[in-house]
């Protein structure tokens, strides 16, 4: 295996901090939930809408972002990126309507477009079968959510929430400086001809890139929706504080985030697509237990009634919900191992598409959630919804399997049909 070099390491290191202070601007509303409910009354439709204004300006941006980095340096793109979040961060604590913070959150949601610059910027100093475990690493800077899981409670118990703005402004100018001056630049690695402006449109014509998206969409997007909803699914169905449920959330979102370096490299190793199929089958699982709302059955004895109280107690609901996170995280890597694997000369075009799908779901997912609990009445419809995305994935990835082993067949079948006639 060729050796890492040092610019390489470096690379990885200040892109993957660069990720984590964007990632944790993308998500903070995500720790705002319970104060922001309180002061503007929303109700849980309109909670939804609120958490997925960052994730919409998030994933349509990841698809223009994935243009402009072929054809302009990574760095440069992700060092105005960061500065175009330091006047929303700045707006924050003035925000005092529904109509204000949406609006914040849509520009907030500029921090989304930095997995695709990122994945481009270190692609550029790593070879091809080193590729899963750098993106990997890089990818674990997801734990930038966990910032704000720790620090927001912290600052909303010792002075006040709204005073965000300011900390986060100060952390994303400090990780801008650090990059400008430390970051080195890309190796010229890719052909300055391409017109990926004009390489877009035919890809959204190939079904293998809604395949990858939808795959993504699971374990990513359903990873940023669970990652906004879990503080006020804590709240509202364990009946916890505040404080417990970040706790809580925080465990499935750190295990989560950590192990896709893991993931990357059990997909360099085994393959993106092996790992991604065990990847389903354990969500699949997880998912039927976390779907089963609380149940109460009464059985008519002979002499008596018996009544069943069934559900799933928070121990277990937590100890489910962080096995998936772990294999959540190994998916999302070996997802873009799978990306490399197809599209090697169009990491930013093609992984800027596919992350952008992905990123729909922690815009589409949310606002999901907040309707179907409006209209049933119950919180565990959340992962009913989730059981069918994830049974979506395993069918379409079943029939891409069988697909290809039928074309392969075919071409074995002309080809010995050919030499028999020779």
């Amino acid at each position: 295996m060729q050796a890492i070099s040092p610019t390489g390491i470096r690379a990885l290191i200040l892109a993957t901090l660069v990720f984590a202070a964007n990632f944790s601007v993308w998500t903070l509303y995500a720790a705002l939930t319970e104060p922001l409910q309180q002061s503007l009354g929303l109700s849980l439709t309109e909670l939804g809408i609120l958490l997925s204004a960052p994730m919409l300006t998030g994933a349509l941006l990841r698809v223009p972002a994935g243009i402009w980095v072929q054809k302009y340096s990574a760095k440069s793109l992700l060092l105005w990126q960061m500065l175009l979040l330091i006047p929303p961060l700045l707006l924050l604590p003035q925000a005092n309507t529904f109509e204000h913070y949406l609006l914040l959150g849509l520009w907030l949601g500029v921090a989304g477009s930095a997995f695709t610059l990122g994945i481009k910027y270190v692609a550029d100093f790593f070879p091809s079968n080193q590729q899963g475990t750098a993106l990997g690493l890089f990818g674990a800077g997801n734990a930038g959510a966990a910032i704000n899981l720790i620090l927001l409670p912290i600052l909303d118990e010792r002075w006040h929430w709204q005073l965000t703005g300011w900390l986060y402004t100060a952390g994303i100018l400090l990780t801008c400086i650090l990059f400008w001056l430390l970051g080195p630049r890309q190796p010229a690695v890719s052909s300055t001809h391409q017109h990926p402006d004009k390489a877009f449109i035919p890809l959204l014509g190939q079904l293998r890139i809604w395949r990858l998206g939808l795959y993504y969409y699971f374990v990513f997007g359903s990873f940023l929706a669970l990652l906004m909803w879990l503080p006020h699914y804590y709240v509202h169905a364990y009946d916890l504080s505040i404080k417990q449920a970040m706790a809580f959330t925080l465990l499935f979102v750190a295990g989560s985030s950590l192990v896709r370096s893991v993931g990357g490299w059990f997909a360099d190793r085994y393959g993106g697509r092996v790992v991604s199929w065990s990847v389903f089958w354990i969500c699949l699982v997880c998912l039927f237990f976390l779907s089963y709302p609380p149940t109460t059955m009464t059985i008519h004895g002979t002499s008596k009634d018996v009544t069943l109280h069934i559900g799933i107690n928070i121990w277990w609901f937590t100890a489910l919900l962080f096995v998936m996170g772990i294999a959540q995280g190994f998916g999302r890597a070996s997802v873009y191992k799978l990306v490399n694997d197809y599209y090697p000369q169009q990491m930013g075009t093609a992984g800027g598409l596919i992350g952008a799908m992905g990123a729909l779901g922690g815009c589409t997912l949310p606002i999901l959630f907040g309707f179907l609990v409006d209209w049933t009445g119950f919180y565990s419809v959340t992962f009913m919804l989730l059981y069918g995305v994830s049974a979506a994935c395993m069918i379409a990835m079943y029939l891409a399997i069988q697909t290809e082993r039928l074309q392969q067949r075919w071409q074995y079948e002309r080809e010995h049909n050919f030499l028999d006639q020779d």
